[in-house]
């Protein structure tokens, strides 16, 4: 097969794959550096890279589950809080083998739309990259993930677009 060919075979078999269908199979680091790496390949105006991307594996994946869960259990109202949704946090996050926090910077030298389209792209590298490595993986873009901002250090100038899950299927 040529280049083009195989592109468009892992273009077409992108798909999001939900936690619930990870295996227990460990992701090898080598295999998170090739996902990072190729993220950082994308294309941004002026070289100002605005992704940024926090790792979260093992205990510290642990203690974000409890923190997203008290995040959710904490703003809704009451009449609202579901705990289906409640448990359904911890387990995304537990049953994935890796999560990764999207946090776009603005730097002030292009418009902001330009630096949310790049870390975008960054994100679909890492899908084809997930694909080409038989992982599974979403893109989830919660509304409490704006509570994170301290466990993420979010600077004033950055904001979170979400959480990336991956796991061996």
């Amino acid at each position: 097969m040529n280049k083009a060919e195989v592109l468009k075979e892992i273009i077409e078999q992108r798909r999001s794959i939900f936690p619930k269908d990870y295996t227990d199979t460990e992701i090898t680091q080598a295999v998170i550096d090739e996902i990072l790496h190729s993220a950082t390949l994308a294309p941004n105006h002026k070289r100002t890279k605005p992704w940024r991307f926090k790792i979260f594996k093992g205990e510290e994946k642990v203690k974000l589950a409890s923190e997203m869960q008290a995040i959710y259990k904490a703003t809704q109202p009451e009449q609202l809080f579901l705990e289906k949704k409640y448990n359904d946090i911890g387990f995304k996050i537990n049953k994935a083998n890796v999560v990764v926090s999207i946090v776009v910077n603005f730097s002030g030298m292009v418009p902001e739309w330009e630096e949310i389209a790049a870390t975008s792209m960054a994100v679909q590298n890492m899908y084809l990259t997930c694909t080409a490595n038989n992982i599974g993986c979403y893109w989830s873009s919660p509304k409490i993930v704006d509570f994170l901002k301290e466990s993420l250090t979010i600077e004033e100038n950055q904001k979170c677009l979400g959480l990336f899950y991956m796991g061996a299927v």
